[in-house]
C-alpha cells in the first residue's frame, strides 16, 4: 500500500518528511525532490526572519540565530548591489560641440566639459546642450510698412546657443522667446521703412537691422542665444494686388534703363567735348605763344639792325634790298631780264611756258609729263634765245 493512501500504515510517513527515525535514517538513500509547498514555506521564513529581525515562526533559539544571521548577508549583498546599480547610472558622455548645465537637487551646480562624466543620479539633473551647432528658426507674416502699404515678408534666423546656463535657465522656452523677438524685431523694422526699399534694393538692409534689433532682445532676455544670420527669403506686396505691384516696379526698372543709357551717351560726349575744348584753348595758348616770340624775336632783330645800320647805313641799307627782294622774288615762277643799254626789262613767263610744255603727248598721243631735266633745258634754250636777241639787238644798234 502506498504512503500516501487512506488507511495506510501511520509509521510509513512521506520520504521527505522528518516525523519516522525509520525514514530520517533512510533519507540518505531515498533522496527525492522536495515538496514544493515545503520549499515556498521555507523561503518566506526567510523572507520573515529578514524583515522582522531574524525571528522565524515556530523555530527555536538556535534556529532564529542561523536565521538572523543568513538574512543579515543576503540584506548587505542586496544592498551592494543596489549601490553599485545607482552608481552605474550616474555615467555619462558629453561630446564635443556639448556642454553639461548640472541641477543638484533643482538648483544650479555647475557646467561640465566634453568628455565621460559622472554625477550622482537621482540628486543631479544635466540637461546637454549644443554650442556649435547653428539651429534655424523660420518665421513669415504679413505687416504694414511705413507708408501704409501691406507687404509679406519671409524670413530665416540662424542662431547659436553660446551660453548654456542661460539658455537651460535663464528662460523656460528659449526658441519660443526668438519666435516672439523675430516678430517684434521684424514689424518694428518694416514699420520705419518704405514698400519700395523692401521689395528692391533695401532688402538686404532690413535683415542687418532686423538681426541687430534681434540680438539686442535676446542679450536683455538672458537667453544665451547668438544671432549669426538673419535672411530675408522672401518680400512681396500680397496676392491681391500682387500685378499691379510689378506694373510699377517694370515702369521703374524702365525709368532706371533709361536713365542708365542717358548717363552712358553723356559719359561719351561729355568727355570728347572736354577734350575739344582742352584742344582749342591749347591751340590758342600756342598761337599766342608763337605771336608773342615772334613779335619778341622781330623787335631783337630790328634793334641788332638798328645798331648796325647807325654803323653803315649805305651797306646795310644796300643788303637790306637785296636780302628783300631774293625774298620777294625768290617765291615767283616770273623771270625778268634787265637788258644792257636798254630802257625795258624782258618778262619771261616761265610759269606759263612749265604749264604748257609740263605735259606733251608720245607718238600714240598719250600725255606724258616732262621730268626736271627736259625743264631745265627748255630753260637753257630760252635763255640762249635771249642772249641772242640781246646781241642782236646791241649790234642793232652799233650799226645806227
Amino acid at each position: 500500500m502506498a504512503w500516501n493512501e487512506p488507511g495506510g500504515n501511520g509509521n510509513n510517513h512521506d520520504p521527505w518528511s522528518g516525523g519516522s527515525k525509520d525514514n530520517r535514517g533512510k533519507r540518505g538513500q531515498d533522496q527525492g525532490p522536495p515538496d514544493l509547498d515545503e520549499a515556498l514555506r521555507k523561503l518566506q521564513d526567510r523572507m520573515n526572519a529578514i524583515f522582522s529581525g531574524g525571528k522565524r515562526r515556530g523555530g527555536g533559539s538556535g534556529g532564529g540565530s542561523g536565521g538572523s544571521g543568513g538574512g543579515f548577508g543576503f540584506l548587505i549583498v542586496v544592498i551592494v548591489l543596489a549601490a553599485l546599480f545607482w552608481a552605474g547610472m550616474g555615467f555619462y558622455t558629453v561630446d564635443q560641440p556639448e556642454r553639461g548645465v548640472v541641477l543638484r537637487l533643482g538648483k544650479y551646480h555647475e557646467t561640465v566639459q566634453p568628455g565621460l562624466q559622472w554625477n550622482p543620479p537621482l540628486i543631479d539633473d544635466v540637461t546637454k546642450v549644443n554650442t556649435e551647432v547653428v539651429r534655424t528658426h523660420s518665421h513669415d507674416s504679413q505687416m504694414l510698412t511705413e507708408d501704409e502699404n501691406i507687404v509679406f515678408v519671409d524670413l530665416t534666423v540662424q542662431y547659436v546657443a553660446t551660453d548654456p546656463k542661460a539658455f537651460v535657465l535663464n528662460v523656460r522656452d528659449p526658441e519660443e522667446s526668438l519666435a516672439h523677438a523675430a516678430e517684434s524685431a521684424l514689424r518694428h523694422v518694416v514699420g520705419t521703412t518704405d514698400l519700395h526699399a523692401i521689395l528692391t534694393e533695401g532688402r538686404e538692409a532690413l535683415g542687418l537691422q532686423v538681426q541687430e534689433r534681434l540680438q539686442r532682445y535676446m542679450e536683455f532676455y538672458g537667453t544665451g542665444i547668438n544671432i549669426t544670420k538673419v535672411n530675408i527669403k522672401n518680400a512681396q506686396a500680397p496676392s491681391q494686388v500682387q500685378e499691379a505691384f510689378d506694373d510699377v516696379i517694370k515702369a521703374r526698372e524702365d525709368e532706371q534703363r533709361t536713365i542708365n543709357q542717358a548717363q552712358t551717351y553723356a559719359n561719351g560726349v561729355v568727355p570728347e567735348a572736354r577734350g575739344e575744348a582742352q584742344r582749342i584753348i591749347e591751340e590758342a595758348n600756342a598761337y599766342r605763344e608763337e605771336k608773342v616770340a615772334r613779335a619778341t624775336g622781330e623787335a631783337n632783330r630790328f634793334t641788332a639792325l638798328l645798331d648796325e645800320y647807325e654803323k653803315a647805313p649805305q651797306v646795310t641799307r644796300q643788303r637790306l634790298y637785296l636780302e628783300t627782294m631774293q625774298e620777294v622774288l625768290g617765291n615767283t615762277p616770273k623771270v625778268l631780264v634787265d637788258v644792257d643799254g636798254g630802257n625795258n626789262m624782258m618778262y619771261l613767263p616761265l610759269d606759263k611756258l612749265m604749264e604748257k610744255q609740263s605735259e606733251t603727248r608720245d607718238t600714240s598721243g598719250r600725255a606724258v609729263r616732262l621730268d626736271d631735266n627736259s625743264l631745265r633745258q627748255i630753260t637753257d634754250e630760252v635763255l640762249n634765245q635771249v642772249r641772242q636777241r640781246q646781241s642782236s639787238s646791241s649790234s642793232t644798234r652799233e650799226g645806227r
